[in-house]
């Protein structure tokens, strides 16, 4: 998936901008149609009523003037020729019969009815709603005005129609604007996304471009940089203080181990120091400055690499020999032990340092033979899965908790009941820095019983 798709995926922040952006183009025209077809409705049926009112009115004053019969003539008249196919009549006597008028029944709640009535009439065209006033006469019978509402129903069919194309058309416009937003949105992230994974991959030195517009993503980038600067502030003064400091108390050590060695070589079978013990103390002293300068040279080689960043230019390597040659270096040790060791290996080739890939391999077999159990094996395994180199070494030895396989990586952490035995506490420390800087990862995994350390190191360095 690109990084814009993966911007644009489902869970992420531009995804629901550009699902909130269609939803509110849908929700506001949805607003506004339903607005629009009550108001279309309300303004029909005032007019409606208004024009029955009105016709009521004039058919009342006739009655008035004529009286019963004349209305009935006059409703049989316009019945029988009406100038209106919508207009509708009826008298209806005291006792509910139908006197005049084009209807041969009416419902029972029309009959028994007063003021305004909606009902529906059934004829060649179908169901028609048919809304009337009633109004009762002097003398007990009831005057039904009203008309039918085709040509209301049939517009306010077509603005539902239309509404509702709008609607779909809206919601396709904003999802469309939706998109084009997030996908913008999703570019101007995108930057940001790669310059942070390439600071996260140790290109410290990179930077957000600025455009100075002051908008968000503006000022979100200033603030980045600032913490990137900050944080690169830190580290370099951290690394530097580390490099004096190794480089510093190196040389007296250097200097320390010099005269140890001169001692013992002075004093060595002379008889007034006769007895070995003074030799056994110089060699234990001696021992140990070696122990410290192993320590402070470590320490100064990974902070270097862990100022290194991961290079597209390293050199093509073959990493099965680079991977045998350690294991060659390693089997008297291992035969010395009593601990079997097995290589399997297959050829494949990446871009990375051999010194530094030669003291990866180094260091996970020097820790999988000093804790591994006598009698048992150390298995080592390099594979290529197409998309990844694979290194895989493990030893059936104490193994580590699952609660501090994450803290042994960082520097100078022994567990208690390791520290008694030989070492600095920055060999996996190492492991980690020189996989981080070929860009890619190390993981601590149970081997039932023991410890296998998984390394995963891509072809080529992601630039």
């Amino acid at each position: 998936m690109s990084r814009i798709g993966a911007l644009l995926s489902a869970r992420s922040t531009s995804a629901r901008l550009a699902l909130a952006i269609g939803l509110l183009f849908l929700v506001f025209y949805l607003v506004l149609g339903i607005g629009l077809y009550f108001a279309v409705s309300q303004i029909f049926a005032q007019d409606l009523h208004e024009v029955i009112r009105l016709d009521g009115a004039d058919l009342v004053e006739l009655y008035r003037e004529s009286g019963h019969a004349g209305l009935a003539t006059e409703i049989s008249e316009r019945t029988a020729a009406p100038d209106d196919d919508n207009a509708v009549y009826e008298l209806i006597g005291p006792r509910h019969h139908l006197l005049a008028g084009q209807f041969s029944n009416l419902p029972d709640f029309v009959l028994n009815g007063d003021g305004w009535v909606e009902f529906h009439e059934h004829n060649e065209e179908g169901v028609v709603r048919v809304v009337a006033k009633l109004q009762k006469l002097s003398d007990g019978s009831v005057l039904l005005t009203g008309r039918r509402s085709r040509n209301q129903d049939r517009f306010e069919a077509l603005v539902l129609r239309t509404s509702l194309f709008t609607l779909l058309a809206a919601g396709g416009l904003g999802g469309l604007i939706g998109w084009i937003t997030a996908r913008w949105v999703a570019r101007r992230l995108e930057s940001t996304y790669d310059i942070t994974r390439r600071v996260g991959a140790g290109e410290l030195a990179l930077r957000i471009p600025e455009d100075d517009s002051d908008d968000a993503f503006d000022r979100l980038a200033k603030r980045i940089n600032a913490m990137l600067d900050r944080i690169q502030e830190l580290l370099d003064g951290v690394r530097h203080a580390t490099d004096h400091i190794a480089h510093d108390l190196r040389t007296p050590l250097t200097r320390l181990r010099n005269r140890l060695e001169d001692m013992r070589a002075d004093h060595a079978g002379a008889d007034r120091f006769g007895d070995e013990q003074f030799a056994a103390e110089l060699d234990a002293a001696t021992a140990e400055t070696d122990q410290l300068l192993a320590t402070f040279s470590a320490l100064l080689r990974l902070t270097r690499i862990e100022a290194q960043t991961a290079g597209a230019n390293d050199p093509e390597l073959a990493m099965q020999p680079l991977v045998l040659d350690a294991v060659e270096l390693y089997a008297p040790i291992a035969a010395d032990r009593g601990i079997g060791l097995d290589a399997q290996t297959v050829s494949c080739t990446l871009r990375g340092d051999t010194d530094q890939l030669f003291q990866l391999v180094a260091n996970l077999l020097d820790n999988a033979l000093k804790y591994a159990t006598p009698g048992t094996r150390v298995t080592l395994h390099l594979y290529d899965d197409g998309d990844a180199i694979y290194l895989i070494v493990g030893d059936h030895g104490a193994g580590i908790p699952v609660a501090d396989r994450e803290r042994v990586f960082d520097r100078f952490v022994r567990l208690e009941e390791h520290r008694g035995s030989a070492g600095s506490g920055l060999g996996l420390s190492l492991v980690r820095a020189i996989a981080h800087r070929h860009g890619g990862s190390i993981n601590l995994e149970d081997n039932s019983p023991g410890l296998r350390a998984r390394v995963r190191l891509p072809h080529a360095p992601a630039g």
